[in-house]
């Protein structure tokens, strides 16, 4: 029997009581200002009680409530500072924390999935996990040959898990906008749900992490632990020490920030050109800062492989393209390009400069050599979107999100908000040169030829 809390009428309630809890503590705030206490006191109080709340149920939950708990937690940057604060903490330890699965559980898995003898495998092994995520949890061990290892084993039941608790918080989605106000969270659940069957096969997740170590085996900034065995719901790879992101984020000095900020940036941008596939899950929990080799700077240590976007090609050039179009001021070409990926819809006709003038303060950070991610900058910008009568709002609900750029764009706004968590300040404009496949013209001709098909695509739909 799982020790999952998995029956659909049990986990259903947890769901539901978050909604309700909201509601509820609503209600205690009224009567306390009643009582006499400031609307801001109370506010605060409120704020807490409900994060406390909310990671303990999506804690205890793990699968899809805790996945989305972990989403969650990557977008606070773009809340404001008097509604994130009290939800960071409970968030950001969705990423590094939950509650345990039993011992027992863990060794019924393990002789089931590694034999009865499976403690011949191992050295030593850790009963007390050292981190739990969303769908398993991992021990510390050494293997057989001497090798300290990370043995991750998934929670039985984590796939049904995963499933209904996405299907039930589709149907809070409403009630649950109030954390992130602005975002649609229904495509966001969505996308998770979609995404879920590639990341309980551990099969799949070695595969991944092999091709990243083995191209990042020899890069003095990025170090990507090797797979040492892998079996249906246990997957054993090298382990790595180091400064968990998150806690770079709450006290790392301004050079430990502007380090992890810059390898963030680098290893996200070149793994597509150099593997063909996108780590699609940059929230903190999956990154470490270590010494380098010499001991005089930092690397950053990547972990989780479950979620990646398959890009044999490297990032799609049209995104590369579109991006210096858009600096250079070109705005008929940038849209004729969005028009012809599906940015915008046959039905749809936006003006060109408009589009210009909505996209150009988001890559800001293209700009310029350096820039400083902060969650001012960040709150800015979803302020700017969410506000229902600025003209950004009213462009932005009429562009449209292809299916094939899902997963790249949930990177992009994750990346974005992890480097505003750092506070950091990353020459990004050097990685896109170097990694992003458009953004720098080769020729004259190639400039050329894009301005005249961007041109073609707006005549053919005039």
């Amino acid at each position: 029997m799982s020790d999952l809390p998995r029956k659909a009428v049990t986990r259903t309630a947890k769901l539901a009581a978050l909604p309700l809890g909201f509601a509820g503590r609503a209600t205690w705030g009224l009567g306390k200002r009643i009582g006499g206490k400031s609307a801001e006191i109370v506010a605060r109080e409120l704020q807490q009680r409900t994060a406390e709340q909310l990671f303990k149920v999506l804690g205890e939950l793990k699968g899809g409530a805790m996945k989305f708990g972990q989403a969650l937690s990557v977008f606070e940057s773009a809340l404001p500072e008097e509604i994130a604060g009290p939800y960071r903490a409970a968030l950001t330890k969705l990423q590094e924390a939950a509650p345990p699965m039993p011992t027992r559980t863990v060794h019924s898995v393990l002789e089931e999935r590694l034999g009865e003898d499976w403690r011949e495998l191992f050295l030593s092994f850790e009963d007390k996990p050292s981190a739990a995520a969303s769908i398993g949890q991992v021990h510390r061990a050494v293997w057989h040959d001497g090798r300290e290892v990370a043995v991750k084993v998934q929670y039985p039941g984590a796939g049904d898990a995963l499933l209904s608790d996405l299907a039930q918080l589709s149907r809070f989605a409403k009630l649950l906008g109030p954390l992130i106000p602005g975002m649609d969270i229904k495509p966001l659940i969505s996308e998770l749900r979609d995404r879920v069957s590639e990341e309980l096969d551990y099969a799949l997740e070695a595969q991944a992490q092999r091709e990243h170590a083995a191209e990042f085996a020899d890069d003095p900034g990025v170090l990507v632990p090797d797979v040492v065995h892998q079996s249906d719901q246990v997957l054993v790879t090298e382990w790595i020490d180091g400064i968990p992101l998150a806690e770079v984020i709450s006290g790392g000095t301004p050079e430990e920030r502007d380090r992890a900020g810059q390898l963030l940036a680098r290893f996200l941008f070149s793994g597509p050109a150099r593997t063909g596939l996108l780590h699609a899950d940059p929230h903190p929990g999956n990154f470490r800062l270590l010494p380098d080799d010499d001991g005089k700077g930092w690397r950053l240590g990547v972990l989780d492989f479950g979620t990646v976007d398959r890009l044999p090609d490297g990032l799609p050039e049209t995104i590369g393209a579109c991006l210096r179009m858009t600096l250079e001021g070109e705005a008929e070409a940038v849209y004729g390009l969005l028009c012809e990926e599906g940015f915008v819809k046959e039905s749809i006709d936006l003006d060109p400069e408009a589009v210009l003038d909505y996209l150009l303060p988001i890559i800001e950070p293209a700009e310029v050599e350096q820039f400083t991610f902060t969650r001012g900058w960040m709150r800015t910008q979803a302020a700017r979107i969410a506000d229902v009568r600025s003209p950004a709002h009213q462009l932005g609900k009429q562009l449209n999100l292809p299916p094939a750029y899902l997963l790249i764009h949930r990177v992009t706004l994750s990346t974005i908000g992890v480097l505003c968590q750092l506070n950091a300040t990353v020459r990004l404009r050097g990685e896109l040169e170097e990694w992003l496949p458009g953004f720098v013209v080769e020729d004259a001709a190639e400039a050329e030829e894009e301005s005249a098909d961007g041109t073609a695509v707006l005549e053919a739909g005039a």
